[in-house]
């Protein structure tokens, strides 16, 4: 068997020169407090600290990084065990779905995941030895026993991981029970919520008229005139505040925003409501949703997380039988220049506004985002993103920003993961790359040693805390 390769140097640069300031750099990071501002993990785990299942349940039912590319090789979901909606057949001995998890684990040399996997099965676990189909069942049986303990609940975890802060993401409708529970415990300074309301707000969406009532009957309010509508996504802000929501999330197709009048707004929601929207229309309404969860944010304070550029379910058969979020999103090209200016002229110069841009498609960093956020006070660019989020990913977005928006208009790091356990291993990825950026600054004598290592803890911990309002850095 292949021993587990994680060398001391990873990712640092091939040259010795460079490669030592690189790994002094990430000697005065490593270990830092983590921030984890925005990610998609499970409230449920942080409030009853209950022990996770068996391996299957934790490393491959919820990572579309896994069954995606397994998919790709031929790999039936069904057989994976994703549930269908209909009902049908799929496979549910997770012995069986690990099994085929480890005879194609080869599958995932040179990605990121494996990086993330094999440094969780390293560093969390102590194994040594790389996963293959012999030693599947040695691995499921023991990772299974670990999972027992209570060393490896949520909470101890979030302790051994060195995790400040995290947050999770929910639903304009979600009813927070998660967080209530937390409230008082102590962890609910630890744990937060962000405010994600795709729900209410994309008109696409089949259930976006039924939302739109329960949301009214959530909040009291007349969810069916526009100002009432308003009224009641404020009124949701709000109490996500009240549970440490500091940032709220926008996933929309586009960018696109628009600044239309009063009786043009309410118009074309009643045209949104009663399904007879086109296309177009649908658009239009989540542009015009942008620019007022804008104004909302000066209101409130709440920082404001633009995600685009994803065509999400693109496998439509895929989408029917298994339903969202199963591996089939794939990135959209995204204008931006175009796309925000009527935000950006409504809102943009207002000191209270803090906005965090994200992108899909990498042809826009130099071009569109960079010099945006090196420009408007409240924009700032977030970290290389999903399918970016690997270490050429962030080289590259350190080399196409750096230069126009600088370092400081950026944030920081974020891990936007579902998968917990791999938490460290993602944010040591990040602070090995910012080093071996930093580093080839250095040896080029473009900035000072001193000044790198000043710059390393603000890319590691101080910009996210700022940009995500989470106390003083």
């Amino acid at each position: 068997m292949k021993p587990i390769l994680l060398h001391e140097d990873r990712l640092f640069p091939a040259d010795e020169a460079t490669r030592s300031v690189a790994r002094a750099l990430y000697q005065t990071v490593k270990d830092l407090p983590i921030i984890s501002p925005h990610g998609h993990t499970d409230p449920r785990w942080f409030a009853y600290d209950e022990n996770f299942g068996n391996a299957t349940e934790l490393f491959i039912l919820p990572d579309h990084y896994v069954f995606r590319m397994l998919y790709s090789q031929g790999v039936s979901l069904e057989n994976l065990g994703i549930r269908r909606w209909d009902g049908g057949p799929t496979e549910s001995d997770p012995q069986k779905i690990w099994q085929i998890f480890a005879d194609h684990y080869y599958l995932f040399a040179g990605t990121p995941s494996r990086m993330w996997l094999d440094t969780v099965f390293k560093n969390v676990f102590g194994l040594t030895d790389m996963l293959c189909s012999e030693n599947a069942m040695e691995y499921y049986h023991f990772i299974t026993a670990e999972l027992a303990k209570d060393a490896y609940k949520p909470r101890a975890l979030m302790d051994r991981f060195n995790i400040e802060l995290i947050a999770t993401t929910e639903g304009a409708l979600d009813n927070l029970e998660h967080h209530r529970v937390l409230k008082g415990t102590g962890w609910d300074k630890r744990v937060i919520t962000s405010f994600r309301p795709d729900d209410v707000v994309d008109a696409s969406r089949e259930d976006f008229a039924q939302n739109i009532e329960l949301l009214g009957e959530i909040t009291g309010e007349n969810t069916s005139d526009w100002e009432g509508y308003l009224a009641a996504i404020r009124q949701r802000r709000a109490v996500f505040r009240e549970h440490g929501a500091t940032a709220t999330d926008h996933g929309h197709p586009t960018a696109r925003t628009a600044d239309l009048s009063k009786a043009d707004c309410q118009a074309l929601f009643s045209k949104c409501l009663s399904g007879k929207a086109s296309e177009a229309d649908q658009e239009l309404f989540r542009a015009q949703m942008l620019t007022e969860l804008a104004g909302m944010s000066i209101e409130d304070g709440m920082v404001m997380q633009i995600h685009p550029g994803a065509f999400r379910n693109h496998n439509n058969d895929v989408f029917t039988k298994f339903g969202r979020d199963k591996g089939a999103d794939i990135p959209l090209q995204t204008e931006y220049v175009n796309a925000l200016k009527p935000l950006l002229d409504k809102y943009g110069n207002d000191p209270r506004l803090n906005i965090i841009l994200f992108t899909l498609d990498e042809t826009v960093y130099s071009r569109e985002l960079a010099p945006l956020a090196g420009h408007y006070p409240c924009l700032k660019l977030g970290p290389a993103w999903w399918f970016h989020d690997s270490p050429e990913g962030m080289l590259r977005y350190r080399h196409q920003v750096t230069e126009t928006a600088g370092l400081f208009n950026t944030v920081g790091f974020n891990d936007d993961t579902r998968a917990f356990l791999s938490i460290p291993a993602r944010h040591d990825v990040a602070r090995r790359i910012d080093c071996r950026f930093l580093a080839n600054m250095v040896v080029e004598h473009r900035i000072s040693e001193e000044e790198a290592g000043s710059l390393i803890k603000q890319l590691s911990y101080d910009l996210a805390k700022k940009a995500y309002k989470l106390g003083q850095a």
